[in-house]
C-alpha cells in the first residue's frame, strides 16, 4: 500500500496528480461516461443503505452527492467512489434507534475530524495491521447483520417494536410471520432472482443490473396493486410520503440539499444524549471508513496500476464526512463496488467520481417523483445482493479448516461478536486476540542453544564457561523463557550469550538478560 510522502500535500494529491500528468478531451470523455454509469448504480442503492439506517431515502442521495465529490475533490484516489456503503449500515442503525438521526449527523462530523487527524499524522498504513482472519470475520458478521434488517421490507413485515440487537431482531422476525404480505414478497422475491441471474449473464457485466430489474419492479408492483389491497406493496412514496393541506408529497424532495447546522431543531434532545455514546460512534464510523476505504483504494490500485495516497485519502474523506452532515447527509466512505465500476467504466481521474455527483444531484431536480415508486421490497432485494456480494462462506469455511487454528479462531470470535454485538468490539477484540497470537508465535520461533564455540569467530572460552547462541526475536514473549533455560542449564563461572542472531531486542529481554548477568 502506498503512502503519501511528508513532503506531499495531503490535499487533491490524486487530483493534483491527474492534472500534472495532462487532461485531454478524450480523458474528460471517458470520465463522464463513468460518471453515468456509477450514478445510476448509486441512486438506488443511495436509497436503500440510507433506508436501511433509519434515515429518509434523500439523505442517502445528499451523502453520495456531497461527499462523494468533496471526496473525490480532495482525496487520494484517482478513481475512488464515496458515499453510503453496507458497511456503515451495522453502526448507523443503531445511533438513529438510540438516539436520532441529529445524533448520526454529529457523530458523522466528528468521525471526519478524526480521519482527517488521521491522515495528518501519516496512519495511513496502520490498516496493514489489521490480519484478515479480522476484517474476513467482521466482513461476514456485516452482510449477516444487513440481510437479517432487510428481511422487515423483503416480506412486507410489521414489527411490534423497533430491535436494537440482532438477537431481538430473529425474535421479531419469528414472531411477524403472520404479517407477511404477498404484494411485497412477490416483489421482492422477483427483484432478487432478477439481480443475481443479471449479474450472471453476459450483458450483466456491461450494464448494471439494477438500472433493468428496479424499473421492472415497480412497474411489477404497480400491476399486482392494481388486483386488489392485498396485492399492494409499500413503496418509498407511500412510506415517507405525507399529505400536507390536502396534498400529497411525494417520498423523495425535489431540489438539491440545502445547508442547515447538522443539529438544527434537536438541540434540546442532544443535550440529553450520553456525550461519550456519539464520541464512541465517531471513532467506529472513523475507523470502519479508514478500513474501508484503504482496503478499496488497494483494490482500484491492483485494477488500474496506480498507487493511491494512503494518507491523502484519509485527509479527503474525512473532510467529505465534516462537510456531508451540514447539507443533510451522513457518514461516508470509499465504496468498492462503485470503485470498481468506475474504473470498468474506463474512469481516468477522480473528475469521474465528480460526474457521478452532478448526476446524483440532476436525479433529485428532475427524477424525484419517478424514483418514489421503487418498491420497498426490491431496495431490500439490492441490500440481500450486496450482502450476498460481501460474503464468501466457502472461502471463510476453506480458511477455517486449513489455517491455523488461531486464525480460525479469530475470524470465528469476530463473526460471532459482530453479529452478537458490535463492529468496534469485533475489530479491537480481534486485534488484540490476533497480536497475542502473533506474539506465541514468534515466542516459539525464539529459542536458545548450549554449545560449544564451533562456528564462532575469535571466542576462546576456558570449559568452565558456558556458551549459550540466541536466535530469533528476543522480546517480552520469549525474553522469560531464553532466561529461564539460562538459568536451569547449569553451573559455570560465567556465561558468553552470542546475539548475532537476534534481529531484535525489547526492553524486557535487556532487562532478563542484565538480571542474569
Amino acid at each position: 500500500m502506498a503512502e503519501a510522502r511528508p513532503t506531499q500535500p495531503l490535499v487533491a494529491c490524486a487530483l493534483r496528480e491527474s492534472m500534472a500528468e495532462g487532461y485531454s478531451r478524450r480523458n474528460l470523455l471517458n470520465d463522464a461516461l463513468a460518471g453515468v454509469v456509477v450514478g445510476v448504480i448509486a441512486l438506488p442503492l443511495s436509497m436503500a443503505l440510507a433506508i436501511a439506517c433509519s434515515m429518509p431515502p434523500q439523505t442517502g442521495l445528499y451523502t453520495a452527492l456531497v461527499a462523494g465529490f468533496v471526496a473525490a475533490l480532495c482525496g487520494g484516489s484517482r478513481v475512488q467512489v464515496t458515499g453510503p456503503t453496507a458497511a456503515f449500515v451495522v453502526i448507523l442503525a443503531p445511533i438513529v434507534s438510540e438516539h436520532g438521526p441529529a445524533a448520526l449527523l454529529v457523530a458523522s462530523l466528528l468521525a471526519g475530524i478524526v480521519l482527517v487527524l488521521m491522515g495528518a499524522f501519516r496512519m495511513g498504513r496502520l490498516v496493514e495491521f489489521i490480519p484478515y482472519p479480522v476484517t474476513a470475520g467482521f466482513t461476514l458478521g456485516i452482510a449477516v447483520t444487513i440481510a437479517l434488517i432487510q428481511l422487515k421490507d423483503f416480506f412486507g413485515l410489521t414489527f411490534a417494536a423497533n430491535p436494537e440487537s440482532n438477537f431481538q431482531r430473529i425474535i421479531q422476525l419469528a414472531s411477524a410471520w403472520r404479517t407477511w404480505r404477498f404484494g411485497d414478497s412477490a416483489v421482492g422475491v422477483f427483484t432478487l432472482v432478477a439481480l443475481i441471474g443479471w449479474g450472471k449473464s453476459a450483458i450483466g457485466k456491461r450494464i448494471p443490473g439494477a438500472l433493468v430489474v428496479l424499473p421492472i419492479a415497480a412497474v411489477l408492483a404497480l400491476l399486482l396493486a392494481s388486483i386488489g389491497p392485498e396485492w399492494t406493496s409499500s413503496t418509498i412514496d407511500t412510506r415517507f410520503g405525507s399529505v400536507i393541506d390536502g396534498k400529497t408529497l411525494g417520498g423523495i424532495p425535489i431540489g438539491l440539499p440545502s445547508f442547515s447546522v447538522p443539529w438544527s431543531g434537536e438541540m434540546a434532545h442532544l443535550m440529553t444524549v450520553d456525550l461519550s455514546a456519539v464520541v464512541r460512534a465517531a471513532i467506529a464510523i472513523a475507523l470502519l471508513g479508514a478500513i474501508e476505504s484503504l482496503l478499496s483504494a488497494v483494490i482500484a490500485d491492483s485494477m488500474t496500476n496506480r498507487r493511491h495516497h494512503a494518507d491523502g485519502e484519509l485527509v479527503g474523506q474525512g473532510l467529505a464526512n465534516i462537510v456531508a452532515p451540514w447539507f443533510g447527509g451522513f457518514a461516508a466512505t470509499g465504496a468498492l463496488a462503485r470503485t470498481a465500476a468506475n474504473v470498468r467504466a474506463g474512469a481516468t481521474s477522480p473528475i469521474a467520481a465528480m460526474i457521478h455527483a452532478v448526476f446524483i444531484a440532476l436525479a433529485l431536480l428532475f427524477l424525484g417523483p419517478l424514483l418514489g415508486w421503487l418498491p420497498m421490497a426490491s431496495l431490500a432485494a439490492l441490500l440481500l445482493v450486496i450482502a450476498k456480494n460481501m460474503t464468501d462462506f466457502r472461502h471463510a469455511a476453506f480458511v477455517i479448516r486449513t489455517a491455523p487454528r488461531g486464525d480460525s479462531f479469530v475470524l470465528v470470535i469476530c463473526l460471532a461478536l459482530t453479529v452478537g454485538m458490535d463492529m468496534v468490539v469485533a475489530v479491537s477484540v480481534g486485534v488484540v486476540l490476533a497480536a497475542l497470537i502473533f506474539m506465541r508465535r514468534m515466542a516459539e520461533l525464539s529459542g536458545i542453544d548450549l554449545g560449544d564455540t564451533e562456528g564462532a569467530q575469535e571466542v576462546v572460552a576456558p570449559p568452565d564457561v558456558l556458551y549459550y547462541r540466541i536466535r530469533g526475536p528476543l522480546f517480552f514473549g520469549a525474553a522469560q523463557r531464553a532466561m529461564q533455560e539460562v538459568r536451569t542449564s547449569g553451573v559455570a563461572r560465567c556465561a558468553v550469550l552470542d546475539l548475532s542472531q537476534v534481529p531484535m531486542i525489547d526492553a524486557t529481554g535487556v532487562s532478563g538478560a542484565r538480571e542474569y548477568l
